[in-house]
């Protein structure tokens, strides 16, 4: 995530004198990877918050948590529902808030709430997998409207209809027979590179 966003948003051109990103993680898979990006993003001299409200009781999410707790990355207490005040203090928000898990927690709070927010900011949102309240199949059906959206291991069918900027997929190290299993095609990775963009 932090080389994505260095390639979508590289430090010098933000808008903000401050690297500020907000990452708000739901309380399954998603948002676990968004507690990682989040860490990620800390080492590559950005300085993420998160909201998490809903916490997972895994004990590998709760190790997660920790690790950003132990890198004094702030968490939220509550999620501004006004949106100006999200597009003053951040230059981007990662959404790792429902994913793939979408049927599973879009009508219910707090997802509900954050989804109507996210709406109505106007700085970038970059989504991890799937953009919350996307159909993992058929796409948007008035979830969030990304500017870049990352595809976790292969884009899912909904990434056809993905209009923002950039699309990347992190896959490289999908075993071949998942590969094969799921007649994938994934593209060509330069170098050492785990991403490439699409």
């Amino acid at each position: 995530c932090p080389h994505l966003l260095s390639q979508a948003f590289p430090l010098p051109s933000l808008p903000r004198k401050q690297p500020t990103v907000l990452v708000v993680c739901g309380p399954a898979q998603n948002g676990a990877i968004g507690l990682v990006c989040a860490r990620h993003l800390r080492i590559f001299d950005y300085e993420p918050t998160i909201f998490y409200p809903k916490r997972s009781p895994d004990p590998l999410y709760r190790d997660f948590t920790t690790q950003c707790e132990k890198m004094d990355i702030p968490f939220l207490s509550y999620l501004p529902t006004e949106v100006q005040l999200i597009n003053d203090a951040y230059n981007a928000v990662v959404d790792a808030v429902l994913g793939a898990e979408a049927e599973a927690g879009e009508g219910r709070e707090p997802c509900a709430t954050i989804l109507a927010t996210l709406k109505h900011v106007r700085i970038p949102i970059v989504s991890l997998d799937v953009p919350s309240g996307w159909d993992v199949e058929a796409g948007s059906s008035g979830g969030i409207s990304p500017d870049v959206l990352v595809s976790l291991s292969a884009p899912k069918r909904c990434a056809r209809r993905f209009l923002g900027r950039q699309h990347f997929v992190a896959g490289r190290f999908l075993p071949y027979d998942v590969q094969k299993k799921f007649e994938l095609n994934p593209p060509e990775y330069p170098g050492t590179e785990c991403v490439v963009a699409l």
